[in-house]
């Protein structure tokens, strides 16, 4: 919201907000660029009339501003649709979907396409090291975009994607998350149903053939449709695949292709971005110099200090599989190190019992694991909370140390009173826990 506000007062329109509980570096992101912002929300906020009243989906009735714009008559829209009106329309816009990876996926194809010349613009829900910034408003024909399939605001309950003009669609994968949306895997099909369908016939659907999820989704007519992955029937596909601590090779007929990343997830990540770079013209060493110079994403494995030798590390990774992924490759880069895994539960999904019996084998390549207490537990009907009790029966009957802890100092006191030098702690959250990264480092030098 806050890099399309500052795009919009590129364009000339006088923007304003409002919002609670602003912080860095999204307060001062804006302020730099003299938007203000409103510390929450009141009905004289609008006292101004503003033209055009843009809604996030974070709000919902019973809000005071959402209320004042619906008596009024204002007129007023989404961001997805923002987007669509003023940014995409007239453009070739490149959509990254998927359960996982979509930031990294999205995050790669922008570089490759900025390093050979192509000046994209990009929106991408986290920050690309290469750009240090997770949105970009160009005059070039190129618009990337990460296209999540979350809704889209209170009025409008279709994902945010279908809003993205995809002339092409990189399909990473699909598996049940968003329970607070989504009933199962079937509704999230049907959303990605709808956002198939609007790729016109001179575009291109590039999907995860090895997905049994996207498979009844992607025999279609209207749309060229072409296959990635590593098995056999894809036409763009990775073989002897090499892993190594810190990197990874893979070859596709006739080059061999090297990642300065880790893990099976970041192979099919850059396949996805290699089908779609081809398709517009690059060749393999255009591609391959633009994946040499790929810092990758903050979050995404991303090492946030070490002290008296032992590593800390920041990950995003909330889905069972993801965590999976995340600490298979972290046993790769970190083969005889023991692996510490602090995990937060405070999305929609994880609060609630429905990856109960998946979460235990998630951390399997972790030899500690630590679990916070679950965020808003109380928010979520007794018969649909995760159970952590049961959850810290699982994961010792499979023989791992496991404790449940209530708060970040709890977490902080347990951990440093039993490291030891070369242990790797990765702490896995889509929020902020509490600055949990800052603080263990900050016990760690003391």
């Amino acid at each position: 919201m806050a890099s399309v506000a500052a795009a919009m007062k590129e364009k000339g329109f006088e923007v304003t907000g409002s919002d609670q509980n602003v912080y860095p570096p999204m307060s001062t992101f804006l302020a730099d660029r003299g938007i203000p912002v409103i510390e929450g929300y009141a009905e004289p906020n609008l006292a101004h009339k503003p033209d055009l009243v843009v809604i996030g989906n974070a709000l919902s009735r019973g809000n005071a501003e959402v209320e004042t714009v619906l008596e009024r008559k204002m007129r007023y829209c989404s961001l997805p649709e923002l987007l669509k009106e003023f940014f995409l329309r007239g453009k070739r816009c490149l959509v990254v979907a998927g359960t996982h990876g979509k930031t990294t996926t999205t995050s790669m194809l922008a570089w490759v396409f900025e390093h050979n010349g192509l000046n994209p613009s990009f929106l991408i829900g986290g920050i690309p090291n290469n750009f240090g910034q997770g949105a970009r408003f160009t005059d070039g024909e190129w618009f990337i975009i990460e296209g999540d399939e979350y809704d889209t605001a209170f009025f409008d309950k279709r994902s945010k994607f279908v809003h993205y003009l995809p002339e092409l669609a990189i399909l990473n994968n699909l598996e049940f998350d968003h329970a607070d949306i989504f009933k199962d895997v079937a509704a999230i099909q049907t959303a990605f149903r709808h956002f198939i369908r609007l790729i016109p016939r001179n575009g291109l659907l590039l999907a995860n053939g090895d997905d049994q999820n996207l498979a009844p989704l992607i025999n279609v007519t209207h749309c060229p449709v072409k296959h990635f992955g590593l098995g056999e029937d894809n036409a763009v596909r990775g073989f002897n695949l090499r892993f190594g601590p810190t990197a990874t090779e893979f070859e596709l007929p006739s080059f061999k292709f090297h990642l300065d990343m880790v893990g099976e997830f970041n192979v099919r990540n850059a396949l996805g971005v290699i089908a779609a770079a081809k398709h517009y013209g690059l060749k393999n060493h255009q591609i391959q110099s633009a994946l040499s110079t790929f810092k990758g994403v903050k979050r995404r494995m991303e090492v946030r200090g070490i002290v008296a030798g032992v590593t800390v590390i920041d990950d995003f990774a909330h889905h069972p599989t993801a965590i999976r992924e995340t600490l298979t490759a972290l046993r790769t880069k970190y083969p005889t190190q023991k692996l510490w895994a602090v995990f937060e539960p405070r999305t929609n999904t994880t609060r609630r019992n429905v990856f109960q019996n998946d979460l235990p084998l998630a951390f399997d390549a972790a030899d500690v694991i630590v679990v916070a207490q679950v965020a808003r537990l109380e928010q979520v009907p007794a018969e649909e909370r995760l159970d952590p009790e049961q959850l810290m029966n699982d994961l010792r009957t499979l023989g791992k140390d496991a404790a449940y802890l209530p708060d970040v100092p709890a977490i902080i006191e347990h951990v440093c009173r039993n490291l030891s030098g070369g242990d790797i702690v990765v702490v896995l959250s889509n929020g902020g826990f509490g600055g949990l990264h800052e603080k263990l480092l900050a016990r760690l030098r003391r």
